[in-house]
């Protein structure tokens, strides 16, 4: 089975006009091709939601950005960390709808994501990070594009365990229409 991580969308981190995000309207409207796919082939949808002091568990901030299309049999997983595997019941969510492929997408690129994609390899999966599918704010070091197409890069070529599979690409070409 197939499996779509949506990681971190919700109203904290891309409703901040103060930080916009990268290319948010497309991200989203990529992340939502990807997601409608993946129910149509019988795969599993989740929701990774980021917890902190800023976004409590309920509150306003903490929901999904009402662009993204949840469905209600979709998964969610509440973390508090980085990793989304970490102290979540995330894997064992995997493990019973017998995950094959896990398909990575979301905020914030070089926080989230990227651990996201890292944990999942590291565990043994076969990763697919959707490369025109996650976004990220400028930082004060380098611009939302700059960021994006450096993860890119770096999980192009990112050794995993040999029972895993790390491929970055497009959501049209995982999800042609």
């Amino acid at each position: 089975m197939n499996t779509l991580l949506i990681i971190d969308m919700q109203n904290a981190w891309l409703d901040n006009p103060a930080q916009p995000c990268f290319d948010t309207a497309g991200v989203v409207g990529r992340i939502n091709h990807a997601a409608r796919h993946i129910r149509a082939q019988g795969g599993k949808v989740i929701f990774v939601q980021h917890a902190d002091a800023h976004a409590r568990i309920g509150s306003a901030p903490w929901q999904v950005i009402a662009a993204l299309e949840k469905e209600a049999t979709d998964g969610t997983v509440d973390k508090l960390a980085g990793d989304s595997f970490a102290a979540t019941d995330l894997a064992a969510q995997l493990a019973a709808s017998a995950t094959s492929t896990v398909y990575v997408c979301g905020f914030a690129t070089e926080f989230c994501v990227d651990t996201a994609v890292r944990a999942a390899a590291s565990r043994g999966l076969r990763v697919v990070a959707l490369s025109d599918a996650h976004t990220t704010a400028d930082r004060p070091h380098l611009a939302a594009p700059a960021i994006i197409a450096h993860h890119n890069w770096v999980w192009s070529g990112l050794p995993v365990p040999a029972d895993a599979a790390l491929t970055v690409c497009t959501t049209a070409q995982a999800f042609p229409a």
